[in-house]
């Protein structure tokens, strides 16, 4: 991150996260960054060789963290918004589902996007793509719950 960029949501509320699809503090790790826009979550992020399934394409299971951390953050700044609350809770995957839907070049950067499909106190399902080129390469569906006291990523951000 460069002094004039905004904050991601990751970068403004978990800068010592270390998971290693989102955690700013993980050097060796993907680093996505999210930011909210119009009611959805964006992000762009741009594909190194060593993320390679064979040249010039990204690896699935990248694909898979990508997706996964993007949504998981997309439900955590929603259930935050929800709740009033000025810091998002700690949130984990139940489940989620990716699709892939063509070859993902690592040419260019991948486009993420997500958006709220149901919104509860605790969970919220959420539906995200991973695009390149203009073209959407896989989506995903997942249900993402905010742990309580005593769970071990109650305390991660």
């Amino acid at each position: 991150m460069r002094g004039d960029e905004p904050k991601s949501l990751q970068e403004r509320y978990a800068p010592a996260n270390s998971c290693w699809g989102c955690g700013p503090a993980n050097s060796e790790g993907l680093r996505i960054r999210s930011f909210p826009k119009n009611g959805e979550v964006i992000a762009e992020w741009k594909p190194e060789p060593k993320y390679e399934a064979f040249p010039g394409v990204l690896n699935g299971g990248i694909i898979g963290t990508l997706l996964d951390c993007h949504c998981n953050w997309t439900a955590a700044y929603h259930l935050m918004n929800r709740a009033g609350s000025d810091h998002p809770p700690c949130t984990v995957t139940a489940e989620y589902a990716i699709k892939l839907l063509r070859p993902t070049p690592t040419d260019n950067a991948v486009s993420l996007s997500a958006r709220i499909v149901d919104l509860t106190d605790d969970r919220a399902t959420v539906e995200g793509t991973l695009s390149a080129g203009g073209k959407v390469c896989a989506t995903c569906r997942g249900i993402f719950v905010a742990v309580k006291e005593g769970h071990p990523a109650f305390h991660r951000w």
